[in-house]
């Protein structure tokens, strides 16, 4: 057995006997130590490999001011610390990582929707007879009146309303099976 004043002066030397005396007597407990702090042996162990390895890199100007224990237990002390603020951090991304993947999932998931929507609407709307189309679009896309719909066609107000009861009609059967998605759509359309 080696003096702490022999460990560190034959560490700083570079003496590899030291050195793997040095890591038999302190690795279990260091590991130990460390999974106090982290709750998961693999990486516990991964802090102290890593504070040897520092540890025999820096082996040279190593500057032991106390004990070689405590400068152990300081060194997989501060990299346990470490360890854990950057898991916290890691976290912190994931997590702002996938609340962004989400909102553009539904972004995107929305405007797929929304094109399919509008294609099935556009074809039950060519689906009318010319004149009810005329109308239809007229009323919604143009947003006349039914008065100045009739007055540019030259028909009764009476008939523009026929049109417009029967584009409705073919319309809300033509779109039934897609009811869910046009509330859903004019929910998120609310929403923003």
């Amino acid at each position: 057995m080696y003096s702490d004043l022999e460990l560190v002066t034959g560490l700083r030397e570079g003496n590899e006997l030291v050195f793997e005396s040095i890591f038999k007597n302190y690795y279990e407990r260091l590991c130990n130590y460390a999974n106090t702090f982290i709750n998961d042996m693999t990486d516990a162990e991964e802090m102290v490999q890593g504070t040897f390895m520092t540890l025999w890199e820096k082996h040279d100007v190593i500057d032991v001011h106390t004990s070689l224990k405590s400068y152990l237990y300081r060194a997989v002390h501060n990299n346990c610390l470490n360890h854990i603020k950057h898991t916290h951090i890691k976290r912190e991304y994931n997590n702002e990582y996938l609340h962004y993947a989400d909102i553009e999932y539904e972004q995107v998931s929305n405007e797929l929707m929304g094109k399919e929507l509008e294609c099935k609407i556009n074809t039950a709307i060519n689906s009318l007879p010319p004149q009810c189309q005329t109308v239809f679009k007229m009323s919604r896309y143009e947003n006349l009146t039914y008065n100045e719909i009739a007055e540019k066609m030259g028909i009764s107000v009476k008939t523009i309303e026929n049109h417009m009861i029967k584009a409705l009609r073919t319309l809300r059967v033509e779109l039934k099976e897609y009811l869910p998605l046009i509330i859903l759509l004019l929910w998120f359309k609310n929403l923003n």
